[in-house]
């Protein structure tokens, strides 16, 4: 059997849908940032209650954009170091200073503590990223504290499509939100990202930042270094198919998850486990994580499932950013829960097609490596 790490699955009775939702684009020759788009942005917007949404070409350019909007130039952008290159990047793409924080091992975010003691006079924007499909417990106490010290929170939410806190979707805490449609994301548009908010200035400027800077309703006259951060009108359909699959792929990826949790349980080994959700928080298991020993060397660990047929996910994040080389000028203070956790897990194949034979699968694969010995029955099912 083989088991990849994910699997993008645009299911093949919705192709006919995708198809005729472009029919007047292809009529009217509207290719880009049309009708359709525009149905995607309602679409999203009242899956996480904003009243406003504006799509982009690209998760990464939807934080450029957010950041610009809010005025990072010469600022400070405080942003978790485990964490994709975009997050970082979009920040200093915008011209602010970027300066990295710690995580908390249980919540994969910063701490509160954490982000009070590294907030300054010149910190303009906090990102919280929801590492995983996972929102921190603390994330209302964070946002009062953002809104009592008049610093943007801006919550990256490219894991979280879907994940609630007390029932309360991502994207609805923060000033603005971004999520991407990458195709490995819970739902994808192909490419694309989109930007959420409740604030109407910050929606009428994205639309100028989004059309190379212009001004609305006048074709060549530009206010703003925008780009070309449109999404397509093909996008756009494929993206509507897939949000209307949403809560069906989260069911399924939680199903696998289940089985997950208590075949990890019946291993029974110190040296790994599920890494735990917090209570409260609804999670849409955008990635299944587990939490690895120092013992366990995962290299060896990820080589030898391979070997077996079971591909890993991409870790949350492997390399934090403070270690990547590009982000090397970047001075940092110590950051050893982000580093410990970075180095110390492993991500568990999940997809919403995934099927409980496949996550079993998994489970004996892992299980000979860690725990060898001789049982004829595992999970329920024999070897």
């Amino acid at each position: 059997m083989k088991i990849p790490a994910t699997k993008i699955v645009i299911p093949k009775e919705d192709h006919s849908d995708i198809f005729a939702s472009l029919e007047n684009s292809f009529t009217t020759g509207v290719l880009t940032n049309g009708p359709v788009c525009r149905n995607f942005e309602k679409q999203f917007k009242e899956l996480v209650n904003r009243k406003y949404a504006i799509s982009t070409n690209s998760g990464t350019s939807a934080l450029e954009v957010a950041f610009r909007i809010i005025g990072v130039k010469g600022k400070e952008v405080l942003v978790p170091t485990n964490t994709n290159f975009a997050t970082a990047a979009a920040a200093l793409y915008a011209g602010g200073t970027v300066k990295f924080l710690d995580c908390d091992r249980d919540t994969l975010s910063p701490s509160l503590k954490h982000i009070k003691e590294m907030v300054t006079d010149e910190t303009k924007v906090l990102v919280l990223v929801h590492i995983g499909g996972i929102i921190t417990p603390e994330i209302e106490e964070i946002s009062r504290f953002c809104k009592e010290s008049k610093i943007s929170l801006l919550e990256d939410a490219a894991h979280a499509h879907g994940s609630k806190y007390k029932n309360k979707p991502a994207g609805s805490f923060g000033d603005l939100a971004c999520f991407s449609f990458f195709p490995t994301k819970v739902i994808t548009s192909g490419e694309g990202g989109i930007i959420v908010t409740d604030q109407e200035e910050v929606y009428l400027e994205a639309q100028k930042y989004i059309d190379q800077g212009k001004e609305t309703g006048n074709r060549n006259y530009h206010t703003r270094m925008g780009n070309s951060w449109r999404m397509s009108e093909l996008h756009a359909a494929l993206g509507i198919s897939q949000f209307n699959r949403l809560n069906e792929f989260i069911e399924n990826r939680k199903k696998i998850a289940e089985i997950y949790d208590e075949g990890l349980k019946e291993i029974e080994n110190s040296n790994i486990r599920a890494h735990a959700i917090p209570q409260d928080v609804d999670c849409n298991y955008y990635k299944y994580i587990v939490d690895i020993s120092p013992e366990t060397d995962r290299k060896v660990l990820t080589e030898t499932l391979k070997q077996e047929g079971v591909t890993l996910s991409g870790g949350v994040y492997e390399i934090p950013c403070h270690l990547q080389p590009i982000f090397n000028d970047i001075s940092v203070s110590s950051l050893q829960e982000a580093e410990y956790f970075c180095k110390n897990h492993i991500c568990l194949p999940i997809y919403p097609t995934m099927t409980k034979d496949e996550a079993i699968y998994v489970l004996k694969k892992l299980r000979i490596q860690l725990r060898p010995y001789s049982s004829d029955d595992f999970y329920g099912l024999k070897k």
